[in-house]
């Protein structure tokens, strides 16, 4: 207990300040260059301001600085419940709380965090038998590739039903959120101290869908088409799929050529429009395109599942350029193409 009094009797400033010192000159420089200018500026005038530090205080400090990092290590690896169940063990039922309470509180854990260290097929496993909005509501708060996994497995009708209610969620009280968590799992002890939370939308949906397998969007979009045209034709013209490339020029399409892998490019074509592959031996030498096609014709006949897996990593390849800023993809609006 003499510990909780003595680090009660000086600020958060001041303790920074002390640990600082405490560090020493060299470790102290290594934290500063992570540091802002403002950040650095107060905690040296902290430091300089700093009045004699008793023992016990610097000691106190330390710990309590050792024990911050311990929970945040502890929450990182396995969620806040096995941060409390470790902490708990370590420094006692009330010490672990109130050291959790302070860093979910100014780290904002995410809703959902726990599933986030989750093997997406128990998740999927987990929520099969969940409504569309449940799923929904998860799948919005995970990581893309994360979510793409677990969509992928859902049943097809699922997955467009899904897509088409993360697209269409808007905002999320608290209420609801922490409801949720705790008919799936009670792994979160908090969540987003805001009055509502934003989730979901196309642009999610989007993201969504580009990090999903071929089959899983051409799921999506169909049943959209069929149900929700409005809402199908506002996410094609934020969606890229293999098919688009005839919309890039061809500058942007020799640059991609210099990145896909021919054998993976020649499967990927055997799907394509006979216009798409007009284009890309339009763009490639004389003998680059008669390599590529004899490659083709050698192939002889080819899994769908395989023409789309390739075309997908091609896509990878066209999304990654876009991103780096080397090539530049055009807005939605020409005419859809027939495949």
């Amino acid at each position: 207990m003499a510990k909780t009094a003595r680090a009660s009797n000086i600020s958060n400033r001041e303790k920074i300040a002390v640990l600082m010192v405490a560090l020493g000159n060299d470790i102290a420089a290594e934290v500063y260059k992570a540091l802002d200018d403002t950040t650095i500026e107060l905690i040296t005038l902290e430091i300089a301001n700093l009045r004699k530090v008793t023992p016990e205080v610097k000691l106190d400090v330390m710990k309590e600085a050792q024990e911050i990092l311990m929970a945040r290590e502890f929450m990182a690896r396995g969620g806040v419940e096995y941060a409390r169940d470790v902490l708990e063990r370590a420094l006692g039922p009330e010490r672990a709380q109130n050291l959790l309470t302070r860093i979910t509180a100014s780290l904002q854990v995410r809703p959902f965090d726990f599933m986030r260290h989750t093997d997406a097929q128990q998740i999927l496993s987990f929520i099969q038998g969940e409504h569309p909005q449940t799923i929904a509501l998860i799948l919005s708060y995970l990581e893309a590739p994360q979510a793409a996994m677990i969509i992928s497995g859902l049943p097809a009708i699922m997955q467009a039903e899904v897509a088409r209610r993360i697209a269409k969620m808007d905002r999320i009280t608290p209420e609801v959120l922490r409801e949720v968590e705790r008919v799936l799992e009670r792994k979160l002890s908090t969540v987003m101290g805001q009055d509502f939370t934003i989730a979901g939308g196309i642009d999610a949906v989007v993201t969504l869908i580009n990090s999903s397998d071929r089959t899983t969007e051409r799921n999506i979009m169909e049943y959209l088409e069929e149900n929700d045209p409005e809402l199908a034709e506002e996410i094609k013209k934020r969606l890229f799929v293999f098919e688009d490339i005839i919309r890039l020029d061809d500058r942007s399409l020799q640059r991609v050529l210099r990145e896909v892998d021919m054998k993976e490019l020649g499967l990927a074509l055997k799907g394509a429009t006979e216009e798409l592959r007009v284009k890309f031996f339009k763009n490639m030498s004389k003998r680059a395109a008669e390599m590529l096609q004899e490659d083709m014709d050698y192939m002889g006949p080819v899994r769908v599942k395989d023409v789309e897996e390739s075309q997908q990593k091609v896509v990878n390849s066209v999304r990654a350029l876009e991103e780096a800023g080397e090539i530049v993809i055009a807005s939605g609006g020409e005419d859809e193409l027939v495949v």
